[in-house]
């Protein structure tokens, strides 16, 4: 008995120790496979590397040196937050919905602090407000002069809809210059601000269109 009892103990001991090895190895497995891979682009006549994930980010952080992108989206978006912190002003006096008046109150708080984020980043790099041709009247959801001349002079329930009807335009553009310069640009702070304008504002479209 003494014989036998000696051998089931040994026998156990050989099976955790088996099944401590399965886990070890199972856990190497998982974390080097942890996220997915990342295809970095070589520097002129290098080939592409593969990055993990985590890699990749830690890549990022290192450099973010910002590209012609983050700056021409800095100086752009200043614009067109301008155009609408314009048109937001004139809800109090000419809005007859409530609702749409405290919807431009919102906006003007949003963007007001937003233009202000953008022309300290861009001083920060010793970028001028504005160093491009760039007809900031093409931009995507730009009202035009004649169009803000027919809001100035709308009031009550044709102000609200042509408000709405150039406000949600007036979004979407941003959101297309914010989804723009997520995948060209390099800058991590000007990602944030990007992110925030396509949260921010999807958020207010769904409400504007519920108001139309």
């Amino acid at each position: 008995m003494p014989i036998r009892r000696a051998s089931l103990v040994t026998a156990a001991a050989l099976l955790v120790l088996a099944l401590a090895g399965c886990d070890s190895g199972t856990e190497d497995t998982s974390g080097a496979a942890s996220g997915p891979s990342v295809i970095a682009p070589g520097k002129p006549g290098e080939a592409n590397r593969t990055l993990s994930a985590q890699d990749a980010a830690e890549q990022r952080a290192e450099d973010d040196t910002p590209n012609s992108a983050d700056v021409s989206y800095a100086r752009m978006m200043i614009q067109h937050h301008a155009q609408a912190l314009v048109m937001t002003e004139l809800a109090p006096k000419r809005a007859e919905s409530a609702d749409l008046k405290r919807l431009a109150l919102r906006i003007s708080a949003a963007q007001a602090p937003e233009i202000d984020a953008m022309k300290a980043w861009l001083e920060t790099y010793d970028k001028a407000e504005t160093g491009d041709s760039h007809d900031h009247t093409a931009m995507p959801g730009m009202a035009t002069e004649a169009q803000l001349k027919k809001l100035r002079a709308a009031h009550g329930k044709a102000f609200d809809s042509l408000f709405l009807t150039l406000m949600i335009t007036h979004h979407e553009g941003a959101i297309t210059m914010a989804t723009d310069v997520k995948a060209q640009g390099n800058n991590l702070r000007i990602e944030e601000m990007a992110d925030d304008v396509v949260a921010q504002q999807t958020s207010e479209i769904t409400r504007m269109q519920a108001m139309l």
